[in-house]
């Protein structure tokens, strides 16, 4: 039986973030936590190939709060989730985070396929997945649209710029996948009861071989800002002018702008 995992970060909802009118900086003082959007649909690919293909299908993740989400995904397909919690993991970058994703990984043993999404959906570095691969020595596969496991391995489609590449891959691999793979799916009622039952695995840094101090992050936000719109709304056919003049108009106030400098 192969072993699938699904790497998740549980993140900020956007939704809830404000933007403060004075200068711009976020405020998160209401702000609820939720599985990244682009997981969603790594966890879906995860659960659909343990219905399809009869898949021993696990989840992963790391960071602050994570005890938070356990219940949410179990419902969506795992059967059980290993995961590291530690507050100071909200600070860190993508390199610490493969880190410790491959150690929880390693630990679990003779992982045949990681997913992963193709991005997270507060960072969005796309950098998770292809370190992964690098740090298990694993195959790397990235934009992955379409996902199946066969006897010698998998077998993807990969959405690219100027086309799709059709590609199988054999031995472990470590994929991305792009939101077009699947809809996530809605727990159902049974699903969302049944995950109280199934087993979570609650792992130290010492367990993983993780050294704090040998692994700091390589790159430090300093801050962030909400994007604010300005519209000037622009009038020029209030005159009752013939279409010529309103565009000349128009030209001269986007020269006077900068617009088409």
């Amino acid at each position: 039986m192969k072993k699938v995992v699904a790497c998740y970060k549980w993140v900020i909802d956007e939704a809830d973030i404000r933007v403060e009118e004075k200068d711009h900086s976020l405020n998160f003082e209401r702000a609820k936590y939720k599985i990244s959007e682009y997981d969603r649909n790594a966890i879906e690919a995860g659960a659909l190939l343990n219905e399809e293909k009869g898949c021993e299908f696990l989840a992963v993740t790391c960071g602050p709060n994570v005890e938070a989400s356990l219940k949410d995904v179990l419902s969506r397909g795992p059967a059980s989730i290993s995961y590291v919690n530690e507050e100071w993991l909200a600070d860190v970058d993508s390199s610490v985070t493969s880190k410790i994703l491959a150690g929880i990984i390693k630990k679990i043993g003779n992982v045949d396929l990681v997913i992963c999404g193709e991005g997270s959906s507060d960072d969005y570095s796309q950098q998770v997945g292809p370190r992964l691969a690098a740090l298990l020595g694993y195959a790397s596969v990235t934009f992955v649209n379409k996902l199946d496991i066969t006897e010698e391995g998998i077998k993807v489609e990969r959405k690219l710029e100027d086309g799709v590449e059709v590609l199988e891959v054999k031995g472990p691999a470590v994929v991305t996948v792009l939101p077009d793979i699947n809809k996530p799916r809605i727990p159902s009622l049974k699903q969302i009861l049944a995950a109280k039952k199934k087993p979570t695995e609650k792992i130290s840094l010492k367990e993983i071989g993780f050294d704090i101090n040998a692994s700091q992050p390589k790159l430090k936000t300093l801050s962030i800002s909400g994007t604010v719109m300005e519209r000037k709304n622009m009038q020029i056919n209030t005159d009752g002018l013939s279409i010529k003049d309103a565009a000349l108009k128009l030209v001269k106030q986007l020269n006077a702008d900068g617009s088409l400098a």
